[in-house]
């Protein structure tokens, strides 16, 4: 337990809710801010991504004792289905019994809150925070940017407040401080492929499911309910892009023709289109994410990136385990304690950023190439035999977790293997071969 102090958490998204419970438990009086009413009381939906939980989400949940609650209203996912225009193909992600988890961001996020609540944080709703004096962590609330504003004192504030942070908002001010954002040129559409009218699923629930086409693509995974909630990337503008379909006749043309499979299974898909919001998708960076030992950024309000690895919470909640890791470590040294945790969390929210952009062109592209499906057979067949010398790099991400930036260093290198081994005569043929297993070898040697 550390001296106890009052602290101010900004967000009270799935970032926030689990960093009140860690705060609470190490003995803080815990106060959690949102601009937004209480979502337990409202509908959720519209715009949204599954959350794909895997081992780092697993771990900070875990610690705190919160795992097997959130477990009740995850679904094991161990394979990627991928829907060819002309045939699915199934491709396992990891070892035997290794899957990641799909949750409906809406029914985690209440849970999250019920769980903070019960821990003792004290949440306030539809409180907009339109600023904060860093040198004193006093927070401005308002009904408006330009109205009266309300101050409310603290110890310590953590900004969890989103890509669109309020606390980084006023950190960015500062000199020296470094800030990108970069949007693609592409969004997202949320669809929905209801329960079959017993309650089971239309598609198989222990998947995920992928329309690769290049430029855009479709993914779904599954609900506790039978559904699955859908996701359509694509460009903005363009041939094949949201402004390009502008009414109902033209959205059926283009799944029917794009997505011929997915037809049948969403029944709404032209109402879903246009009642839906087209959102966009942006990866920010910036440094440093502390000011003395008053504020922190954490989550998303420090290192927002897109959505392709589905790791974004899961690198939201790794935050969250390791500043506790230092607050273990340096007691009430808060100063030495944001030190450490932005010094140790950069490199590794900079690698899966990186990793997450990459990830995309293998999704949208490469799970339909046949070269690729290759080179993750050769993969499979060598890790398999040799689990000490070749983790694959989705592994490495998903399954483990040692630091992002060690698995994108690893990964590229294990990548420029597999090119000169695609490279071999008649690997098509000689790819489960002794011959290509020596070669792998030797050139881990090197």
């Amino acid at each position: 337990m550390q001296t106890s102090l009052k602290i101010a958490v900004v967000g009270s998204g799935l970032v926030g809710s689990l960093l009140a419970i860690y705060l609470k438990k190490a003995g803080h009086t815990v106060h959690v801010y949102d601009r937004s009413p209480d979502i337990r009381k409202i509908n959720f939906s519209g715009r949204s991504i599954n959350l794909a939980m895997s081992n780092r989400g697993w771990k900070a949940l875990d610690a705190v004792g919160v795992g097997d609650s959130v477990r009740e209203i995850a679904i094991p996912m161990d394979k990627r289905a991928i829907h060819l225009v002309d045939k699915l193909n199934f491709q396992n992600y990891g070892q035997e019994g290794e899957s990641i988890y799909s949750i409906s961001r809406g029914k985690l996020n209440r849970k999250m809150i019920d769980l903070a609540e019960e821990a003792g944080a004290e949440f306030h709703f539809e409180q907009k925070v339109w600023d904060v004096t860093l040198s004193e962590a006093t927070l401005h609330i308002g009904e408006s940017e330009r109205g009266e504003w309300e101050e409310r004192k603290f110890d310590m504030v953590f900004g969890a407040d989103g890509a669109f942070s309020r606390i980084r908002h006023r950190m960015q001010r500062q000199s020296m401080f470094n800030y990108s954002q970069e949007f693609l040129n592409m969004g997202y559409k949320e669809l929905n492929i209801p329960a079959n009218a017993d309650g089971t699923h239309k598609l198989d629930k222990n998947s995920f499911h992928i329309w690769p086409r290049g430029e855009y693509m479709l993914i779904a995974l599954p609900n506790l309910d039978g559904s699955f909630t859908c996701t359509l990337f694509m460009p903005f503008e363009g041939q094949n892009s949201f402004e390009s379909l502008t009414d109902r006749k033209m959205v059926e043309d283009f799944f029917e023709k794009n997505f011929p499979d997915s037809i049948e299974v969403i029944p709404e898909l032209a109402n879903d289109f246009f009642k839906n919001p087209t959102s966009t998708l942006v990866t920010m960076k910036c440094f440093p994410w502390t000011y003395e030992d008053k504020i922190a950024l954490i989550g998303d309000a420090c290192h927002a990136i897109v959505p392709f690895y589905g790791q974004g919470m899961n690198a939201g909640f790794e935050d969250i385990t390791v500043l506790n890791e230092m607050m273990e470590k340096f007691g009430n040294d808060w100063k030495k304690i944001f030190s450490e945790y932005q010094i140790s969390r950069k490199p590794n929210a900079d690698a899966i950023a990186e990793l997450s952009y990459r990830n995309f062109m293998e999704m949208s592209t490469k799970t339909a190439d046949e070269k690729f499906l290759l080179q993750k057979k050769i993969e499979k067949v060598f890790s398999d035999k040799h689990p000490d010398k070749w983790i694959p790099l989705y592994s490495r991400v998903t399954f483990s977790d040692r630091p992002y930036a060690e698995a994108l260093a690893i990964g590229d290198f294990q990548n420029e293997i597999m090119e000169e081994v695609l490279r071999l005569d008649n690997i098509e043929n000689i790819w489960n071969t002794e011959q290509v297993e020596n070669k792998i070898l030797e050139l881990l040697s090197k």
